[in-house]
């Protein structure tokens, strides 16, 4: 028998909806710990749909950062009486592999792109798994303050104001690539900072 609520079945259904429901509404104040909870227990099915849609796992990893980035921001929108949570989040999902499929495609090439998408070809956990999991607030406010500039600008409109890559590119009015570049490796450098941290 499986541990796992989202997979075992009679009641478990149930109590899985709820814990993720529970979880939301955690994250909607603000809780990261809850917020590291919930991407553990969803993020597979969720980067599942991504790739049914897409057909390619480096899209769906792209397109997955943004869904748990819009996931934060609204959680607070989510209306626990109108809607499963899985099934709002697999909506999240399915509208923003949509919008990605209708992007120009030039927007997705490119050396800095595939420096992006190689990064999260990693087997190893990546830096949006290891800030999840950073539960200590104070050495997060302290790495991201050894971020430069533009780093730190990118990451904290991407986690706090859910913009999505495009979004910043527009905002920040720089190269959709160059963007995506400054969240990646400002999320990486997190992910080693943190690790020195907690060592």
């Amino acid at each position: 028998m499986t541990d796992d609520p989202l997979r075992s079945g009679s009641r478990a259904p149930d109590a899985a909806a709820a814990r993720l429901a529970a979880l939301l509404g955690q994250c909607a104040l603000g809780n990261q710990a809850a917020f590291a909870e919930l991407y553990r227990a969803t993020a597979p099915k969720l980067f599942g749909v991504a790739v049914r849609i897409l057909r390619r796992e480096d899209w769906a990893e792209d397109v997955l950062q943004e869904c748990y980035v819009s996931v934060w921001s609204h959680a607070a929108d989510y209306a626990v009486a109108k809607i499963a949570p899985l099934t709002w989040m697999v909506s999240i999902v399915r509208n923003r592999c949509l919008d990605w499929l209708r992007r120009p495609h030039l927007e997705s090439g490119g050396e800095e792109y595939d420096i992006v998408a190689e990064s999260w070809a990693a087997e190893a956990p990546g830096p949006m798994e290891q800030l999840l999991a950073a539960a200590d607030a104070g050495a997060l406010a302290r790495c991201f303050a050894h971020l430069d500039s533009k780093q730190r600008q990118s990451i904290a409109l991407a986690f706090f104001h859910g913009l999505s890559h495009s979004e910043l590119a527009a905002h920040l009015k720089e190269p959709l690539g160059t963007v995506k570049t400054w969240v990646r490796r400002g999320l990486e450098r997190l992910r080693n900072c943190l690790s020195a941290e907690t060592a």
